[in-house]
């Protein structure tokens, strides 16, 4: 019998949206409830995942924050006397000459720390790239909202801004909230005294306080400086 051929249908797929388009944050206002959504540029939280460049940003940034100030004195800086503590002989102990010797307490240190610069390089295409990992990998766990330009005004009340974490769920986790520069403000002064929360102007961003944080939140202005101060430096 002559084979029958079976007829295939062809689907039309529709084309998904190529990722990062239309990259959109929740905003929140004093009660926590999201007012509207906030466009976020896609060439800052949308990049090529480098966990890698993560883990060196991190390990350099910590190392530069390292003082390297700690310092011991070696048995020629110790200040004492250099006369021999006991005569050389008939005493049944052993012989020793110098009082400011490591085993004596008030003694120098043998191998002990000195004043070191541990300063580390990175050129800021790496950094800049750091940071945008860092954001995007916030923005696909839905970690990144924006706050409403109203809490710049709120009233200086401790209170009242732990009753917004709590709204959000945030009361136990730590919290970052971005502005466009570190000028004194009401939502700064109502803050100051939550541990949870820290400050940053957007300048400052870094991956290392991104990854820190558990939630991200950006006041609305704050994201403009973001854009261009990122995007569009030299």
């Amino acid at each position: 019998m002559p084979r029958i051929k079976k007829e295939t249908k062809t689907v039309k797929k529709n084309n998904p949206k190529k990722s990062g388009e239309g990259l959109t944050i929740p905003v929140y206002n004093l009660e926590g409830k999201e007012v509207k959504t906030l466009d976020v540029p896609k060439e800052i939280f949308s990049v090529k995942p480098n966990p890698k460049l993560l883990a060196q940003y991190v390990r350099v940034y910590l190392t530069n924050n390292r003082q390297g100030t700690a310092s011991t004195k070696t048995r020629g800086e110790v200040r004492g006397s250099t006369r021999k503590i006991y005569r050389q002989k008939g005493t049944g102990r052993a012989r020793h000459g110098d009082i400011k010797a490591p085993i004596f307490v008030g003694g120098g240190v043998v191998g002990g720390p000195k004043p070191k610069n541990y300063h580390l390089k990175m050129n800021k295409k790496q950094k800049k790239l750091a940071l945008f990992n860092a954001l995007t990998i916030k923005f696909k766990n839905k970690e990144i909202g924006g706050l409403s330009e109203q809490l710049l005004k709120i009233d200086v009340k401790t209170k009242l801004m732990v009753q917004f974490l709590k709204s959000l769920d945030l009361e136990r986790s730590r919290t970052l909230i971005v502005l466009a520069k570190m000028e004194k403000n009401n939502l700064i002064l109502a803050s100051r005294n939550i541990k949870n929360i820290t400050l940053l102007g957007a300048r400052s961003l870094n991956p290392y306080e991104i990854l820190k944080n558990k939630k991200i939140l950006f006041v609305e202005e704050a994201l403009q400086v973001v854009k261009l101060h990122f995007l569009h430096e030299n």
